[in-house]
């Protein structure tokens, strides 16, 4: 099991919220971030990412 996150490089673009196929993402302060019950961990925001903010860890489950 894991989950997906967001780091302190994003830059605040949003490409990532349009690109959540169930609007998981949100504007944060100052960053984006995922609500992990939402997300699919499809991969759709991390593709999309201009500066590879987003990661993906593992998690016990």
């Amino acid at each position: 099991m894991g989950t997906h996150y967001i780091t302190d490089d994003c830059t605040g673009c949003g490409t990532c919220e349009l690109s959540c196929p169930v609007d998981a993402i949100s504007s944060g302060d100052p960053i984006f971030i995922i609500d992990i019950d939402a997300c699919i961990d499809c991969g759709a925001c991390d593709d999309v990412c201009p500066v590879d903010a987003i990661m993906w860890e593992e998690t016990a489950g």
